[in-house]
């Protein structure tokens, strides 16, 4: 016969999830802690959740309550040590049922992993992680999203009388307008999705090493005074069979971080992302930043930094692994 036979075309790298929505129930991979996962991922979003009720320290659950126990109770308490142990601390009810069904992970010399599980990073319509009104913004037509620019200009002017300025001077004048473009490109982060994001760039390849991006320029608003925190993210993953374009690391922190966060839910959700994209071996990301609501308000200590991290999988479980990315993303 003539011609060469047919060569069937390679298989995609991209995981099947990110092409059709789905999140897959994989249950191949034994090393993973499926509960971790789900503590980091209830952490989460217990934290864009509804209102939660603030923990009063003075209360009869506080820490520093003055609730005195009945006496059968002051009894026992006596014969095993007046003192509350810190295993007992758990005991303490959280501010909200959802913070008791995911625990603080214990203290250990050796951290379990952190699995790949059914929680889906790609939420409804392929957002990641939505607040309540995220769709509404992302899916609005022309004339709705000049009616949310009108909005937001006029309640920044409201900002600027009520500060003693005068928003029809010169220099203010075309202030609202501009505030409100401004705060919707801080904010373009809610717009965005991880499979837009990835844009299929995830590549078969033969490597089991460390893969680091470090220094990526982040960011990002403090969601309590809505004032920036700035710094540098470094993103380690080892790969397993998979690898991602570097350059999707930056994009990724890029989309977390253009949203209202805190430091320490941003890195999570940066780690996260990145092992439902890639399901490696173990994943690690480490933020450094400065925080101007405490700079520049409050204690006012400009020369302070605040340092988080998250480690998923080998990093999480293995102490040598996890001390290489560390050595390697933090040397200046």
């Amino acid at each position: 016969m003539d011609g060469h036979p047919h060569q069937p075309r390679p298989k995609s790298a991209v995981p099947s999830h990110l092409l059709n929505g789905s999140s897959p129930l994989n249950p191949v991979h034994e090393n993973r802690n499926r509960k971790e996962r789900e503590n980091l991922f209830a952490s989460i979003q217990s934290s864009n959740g509804p209102r939660r009720e603030p923990i009063d320290l003075d209360g009869p659950n506080g820490f520093y309550s003055d609730h005195k126990p009945p006496k059968s109770e002051a009894n026992t308490n006596a014969r095993h040590g007046a003192r509350r142990s810190i295993e007992n601390l758990d005991e303490v009810h959280a501010r909200d049922p959802r913070d008791e069904a995911a625990p603080p992970t214990p203290l250990a010399t050796s951290r379990p992993a952190s699995p790949f599980t059914q929680y889906p990073t790609i939420d409804f319509d392929g957002l990641s992680w939505p607040s309540l009104g995220t769709l509404a913004r992302k899916e609005a037509t022309d004339e709705e999203r000049e009616d949310r620019l009108a909005k937001l200009s006029g309640a920044v002017k409201t900002i600027l009388e009520c500060i003693g300025e005068d928003p029809e001077r010169e220099g203010l004048h075309e202030t609202p307008e501009r505030y409100a473009k401004a705060m919707l490109y801080f904010t373009k982060g809610y717009e965005q999705n991880l499979r837009d994001i990835v844009n299929g760039a995830v590549f078969h390849e033969d490597h089991d090493e460390l893969v680091i991006v470090k220094d990526i320029e982040v960011f990002s608003l403090c969601e309590h005074h809505l004032v920036p925190f700035t710094g540098k993210m470094h993103i380690g993953y080892i790969p397993n069979r998979r690898v991602l374009g570097l350059s999707k690391l930056a994009r990724i922190a890029e989309m977390f971080a253009r949203r209202l966060q805190v430091q320490e839910r941003l890195t999570k959700q940066v780690a996260l992302a990145l092992s439902e994209v890639l399901q490696p071996q173990g994943v690690g990301v480490i933020m450094e930043s400065s925080h101007l609501c405490m700079v520049m308000r409050g204690v006012e200590k400009t020369q302070s930094t605040t340092v988080t991290s998250c480690m998923l999988g080998v990093m999480r479980s293995t102490a040598k692994t996890r001390d290489e990315f560390m050595k390697l993303a933090l040397r200046k």
